[in-house]
């Protein structure tokens, strides 16, 4: 069975620390892979908030995770500290990326536990469709470090 395989940034622009907490373990004593989505969706929050931005007003349009997709490097344990390192890039017409980097914090140094990517799409709630991406976070893509590239329209593009 072919993995997903994902490459960290060269850069990343901004970080934040979480710490893993007994719910967000599952039935294996190790954070559950769900629980890893909803500490992305922190750190997420967190980078927009670093720009005063939100998930419902990110430079004037609202958001949606149109794509989510994630590797395991390690396991991670109640009372872990982990810190999500996180860089957007290559944005299109109506999106961008979130790339994150996990890892697991202490004495001995990080160790990776995983990497993680967001297809972020602009979206007007209000008229409920995609829109396109405000310019402010175009250059936020571009302060990442990263090379641009065309992506693949987005599934729920017409």
């Amino acid at each position: 069975m072919p993995r997903l395989q994902l490459k960290p940034l060269a850069k990343y622009d901004f970080r934040t620390e979480l710490t893993v907490r007994t719910t967000d373990l599952n039935y294996g004593g190790h954070l559950g892979n769900d629980r890893l989505l909803s500490l992305v969706h922190e750190a997420r929050v967190a980078w927009l908030a670093e720009h005063s931005w939100s998930e419902l007003d990110c430079a004037g349009v609202g958001l949606i995770m149109g794509d989510a997709g994630l590797v395991y490097q390690g396991e991670a344990f109640a009372g872990d500290r982990l810190v999500f390192e996180v860089g957007a890039a290559e944005n299109s017409r109506t999106g961008f990326r979130l790339f994150f980097r996990v890892t697991r914090q202490d004495d001995s140094g990080p160790t990776p536990i995983a990497l993680v990517e967001n297809g972020m799409v602009c979206f007007d709630y209000q008229a409920r469709k995609v829109t396109g991406l405000p310019p402010a976070v175009a250059a936020a893509c571009v302060q990442a470090g990263t090379r641009w590239r065309q992506r693949p329209r987005f599934l729920c593009e017409r």
